[in-house]
């Protein structure tokens, strides 16, 4: 790929099913026994915050048994050895992507190990539970949240990710739907910039026609290959 220099990744729930973490749709899904409305939006917090509260620390509590895969590896070595631009935007709220080594990285929903001040914006790392109305260290108001973009809240840095995709030659998405925006029309920003576009899903996503190439199947063997492919003995 000697044309390629600027490189941007988005990664969806589907790099992280085969660690173990349920994805988002599904019988299995994440989501089940619980309606989106109760514990992912901002009215929800309000309204229930200890369900809230407790449904997130049950979610962090759950990172412990589970590590990263063939694919999060890969990415990290993508990481470490690529020369050009890269920045790897993922949709996941897991830390299996900085576990895996990868720094060149982007949560634009939020992260599980982080809480966020209601009050003041202050973010601090966070590994235990988080009780409602936690103090926070930065201004003293009882107003600790999970760091979490609920639904109807604005994705974390969005202006560094749309100057990523106006300036990458190569978008690739990694095991995501193309059904949740704003991350489903990257695609189409990247390709009418003029890149190049690559899907490596389990199945087509809802925005498969916007790229120039879909490659099916699991994420621990599909990122792998790409990864040598763009590398080569790197």
């Amino acid at each position: 790929m000697t044309d390629i220099r600027n490189i941007v990744v988005l990664t969806g729930a589907g790099i992280s099913a085969e660690s173990g973490i349920a994805t988002f749709r599904g019988p299995g899904g994440l989501w089940e026994g619980h309606r989106v409305e109760d514990v992912c939006t901002p009215e929800a917090l309000v309204r229930d915050p200890a369900l809230v509260h407790r449904f997130y620390d049950l979610r962090r509590a759950a990172l412990a048994a589970v590590e990263p895969n063939a694919a999060h590896r890969a990415l990290a070595r993508l990481d470490a050895h690529w020369p050009g631009e890269l920045l790897i935007v993922t949709q996941n709220v897991d830390d299996l992507h900085e576990r895996a080594g990868a720094r060149r990285l982007l949560h634009m929903h939020g992260e599980l190990r982080s809480a966020l001040c209601a009050r003041c914006g202050a973010r601090t790392a966070w590994a235990g539970d988080l009780p409602p109305a936690t103090v926070c260290d930065a201004c003293g108001a009882p107003a600790l949240r999970p760091d979490i973009v609920f639904f109807g809240e604005m994705p974390y840095a969005m202006e560094r990710i749309e100057a990523a995709l106006e300036a990458c030659d190569l978008f690739v998405s990694i095991g995501t739907s193309g059904a949740v925006y704003p991350a489903a029309g990257f695609v189409r920003t990247a390709r009418w910039r003029g890149a190049q576009t690559i899907e490596l899903n389990l199945d087509p996503s809802d925005g498969s026609v916007f790229f120039h190439e879909s490659r099916m199947g699991a994420a621990s063997v599909l990122v792998p290959e790409w990864v040598v492919s763009v590398l080569g003995d790197a």
